[in-house]
């Protein structure tokens, strides 16, 4: 992980809620997707590089595991959205029970 994706001081994850001591930048459109035609015909430029969501390492970790960038820029570059999906919104809601520090290991399964 870079650096500046880390936010000091911690602070509340958008997704599960939980205080922790330190947050990621999550792009909700992610950056390998920033020069796709798509993004620049749908998107503002500014909007694209700056949209970010703050989540626990968790929550980020589960978010990637579970869905591929063209995904999150297609149709999870909310957190709205991202709250929404099935998969994620479990995790948060079991995540969010557990105290900060709590570590999880993820499996990416990809379509066959």
């Amino acid at each position: 992980m870079k650096d500046g994706s880390r936010v000091r001081g911690g602070g509340v994850c958008e997704l599960c809620s939980r205080q922790v001591r330190e947050l990621t930048r999550h792009h909700l459109i992610p950056r390998t997707r920033h020069k796709n035609r798509r993004n620049k015909r749908d998107f503002d430029r500014g909007d694209v590089k700056h949209r970010l969501a703050l989540l626990c390492r968790p929550c980020h970790s589960h978010v990637h595991a579970t869905l591929d960038n063209k995904a999150l820029e297609r149709e999870f570059n909310t957190v709205d959205a991202l709250a929404a999906h099935p998969e994620i919104a479990r995790f948060a809601e079991w995540i969010g029970q557990r105290p900060d520090g709590t570590r999880v290991g993820f499996r990416r399964w990809d379509a066959q």
